[in-house]
């Protein structure tokens, strides 16, 4: 198989309030956020962007988390500072998969992928270390119901996120 190939596996539910089918309606009618984890085992947030054999996707609100979607990729980085062949674009084909998604969480991602990722306005979140994704997701879905920070207001008026309660204080106190 190419370097590049990738596999989906999307899944399919009755939850209207996450329904991923059509993004554009999801994030115009303030929908969920779709938040992507780079991971090796589809249960930790452990990996590195070029080096993630996997995106975890999820679609979260302040009343919840579901995971929508899992994107394997059959070409990675090695992570040993080598840079794969000119002619192998690694990177473009994980933007590209990344459609869709408001937030991505990795250990690390390099300046060129990060470049990219930021330019489909997509937030990269950098985590010292592996943890859980299902702990991450619960420490965003509390943010999201008390007061996010700069970097995920940022993501959700991205999103279309329409619930921005907290900023209407910020709107008052500079109209006076």
């Amino acid at each position: 198989m190419p370097a590049s190939s990738v596999r989906r596996l999307r899944l399919v539910g009755s939850d209207s309030d996450f329904d991923f089918d059509d993004n554009t309606r999801a994030r115009s009618e303030g929908g969920p956020m779709r938040i992507a984890f780079a991971t090796q085992d589809l249960k930790t947030m452990d990996a590195h962007f070029g080096g993630a054999r996997n995106f975890a996707i999820y679609a979260v609100s302040a009343d919840g988390y579901r995971f929508v979607e899992a994107i394997r990729f059959d070409g990675v980085s090695a992570e040993d500072g080598v840079h794969a062949d000119s002619n192998d674009d690694r990177i473009t084909p994980r933007v590209d998969a990344l459609e869709g998604c408001a937030l991505l969480f990795v250990l690390a991602i390099g300046g060129p992928a990060a470049a990219k990722v930021v330019n489909r306005r997509i937030h990269p979140v950098k985590l010292p270390h592996p943890e859980p994704i299902d702990q991450v997701l619960d420490r965003v879905q509390t943010m999201l119901k008390t007061s996010p920070p700069p970097w995920l207001r940022k993501a959700m008026a991205s999103e279309g996120v329409k619930n921005l309660d907290f900023l209407d204080e910020d709107l008052e106190e500079r109209a006076q």
